[in-house]
């Protein structure tokens, strides 16, 4: 496993790696960058979130490897379907996967999501567009919601 750390607007991004996939990304407190880090997937990563955080970059084309059950895989593949500055409710995720008993589960799914950002679990809320529930804390979600909501070519609103 190889670690990079990406400087960004909401603090320090640390990439875990392998076989050229990226396999999780952590909110860190310090820096980790180890020696044999893929020079080519560390540029794409660059590219994509400076032009993330710029605005300029609404879905990113990353090669991604997240480890988890099927049914978070499903969770997961769900989440990216969620567009660029607009929000969902854990409700209207798990009635989008079948079955709107899977409320909790759909939750817990969400709280394992080891790609932040790049999965966008931010964009599912509470009931009642409550803003609940974020690895990176409440503050990172609500800069993100902001953030893409500022950048949306489609007008809308905010939880």
């Amino acid at each position: 496993m190889e670690s990079f750390t990406y400087i960004s607007p909401i603090g320090l991004l640390q990439f875990d790696c392998s076989e050229g996939y990226i396999n999780q990304i952590h909110f860190v407190e310090h820096e980790t960058n180890t020696d044999h880090f893929d020079p080519v997937l560390k540029e794409q990563i660059e590219e994509q979130f400076d032009d993330y955080f710029a605005g300029r970059l609404q879905q990113f084309q990353l090669p991604l490897r997240p480890h988890g059950t099927d049914f978070q895989q499903k969770v997961w593949k769900q989440l990216k379907q969620i567009d660029y500055g607009t929000q969902t409710s854990y409700s209207e995720l798990a009635i989008s996967l079948g079955d709107k008993n899977l409320v909790r589960a759909v939750g817990g799914a969400n709280s394992k999501n080891p790609l932040p950002i790049v999965i966008p679990c931010h964009r599912v809320v509470g009931a009642n567009n409550k803003l609940v529930g974020y690895a990176g804390g409440l503050w990172r979600k609500k800069w993100l919601l902001r953030h893409e909501m500022e950048f949306r070519s489609i007008p809308g609103r905010l939880f």
